[in-house]
């Protein structure tokens, strides 16, 4: 039992750091797009968003299903992007739309790092509980789920944020940086 516990615990320290290795990715493009662009996106309303993540999603499974790719994009880049992109929706939910850009490099990164403390603490408590079930997982399923809680924020974002039993926006965003930093730790191996 010993021996189960201790390959259990050394599977959570890599995936520890296997997502900060993604995460450390991400936020060096998000930081660089901020230095190119500024904070151009706090102008996107939520629905905005995630539409930009839906369109990510599905090249995502395009790529996937069909033999022919025409745009030299590949599916990873598509993941970074569906990490970044749910970041920002937390980062407006926190804040509100805002009329025009209104944050700085530092004070964008201080609320991304902020959002993915949050997000990784998720991924603990459920890798925890479901006992790194992901890394028996297929990519394409994690494309499948991430296009599901997709569908779910547009059907919440349609009823005007309110729910009956289920989880919040916040919640599925969350879920959708965790499944595509899994899926891009699936694709490196």
């Amino acid at each position: 039992m010993e021996k189960i516990a201790y390959k259990y615990t050394s599977l959570m320290k890599n995936t520890s750091q296997e997502y900060d290795k993604i995460i450390a990715v991400c936020r060096s493009l998000f930081m660089n797009k901020m230095k190119d662009y500024g904070c151009a996106w706090r102008i996107l309303r939520l629905p905005s968003l995630t539409d930009q993540i839906f369109i990510k999603a599905q090249r995502i499974r395009s790529l996937q299903e069909n033999d022919v790719q025409k745009v030299a994009d590949d599916a990873s880049g598509e993941f970074i992007g569906i990490i970044n992109y749910s970041i920002m929706a937390l980062i407006q939910l926190e804040l509100g739309v805002a009329e025009q850009p209104d944050l700085d490099t530092a004070r964008a990164t201080e609320l991304y790092d902020a959002k993915i403390v949050q997000t990784k603490q998720l991924m603990e408590d459920k890798n925890h509980d479901y006992g790194e079930a992901w890394r028996e997982m297929r990519v394409s399923s994690l494309t499948d789920l991430i296009l599901q809680k997709l569908l779910r924020v547009k059907q919440i974002e349609d009823n005007k944020g309110k729910t009956l039993v289920s989880e919040g926006i916040d919640a599925n965003y969350q879920d959708m940086i965790n499944y595509a930093v899994f899926a891009l730790i699936l694709m490196e191996k």
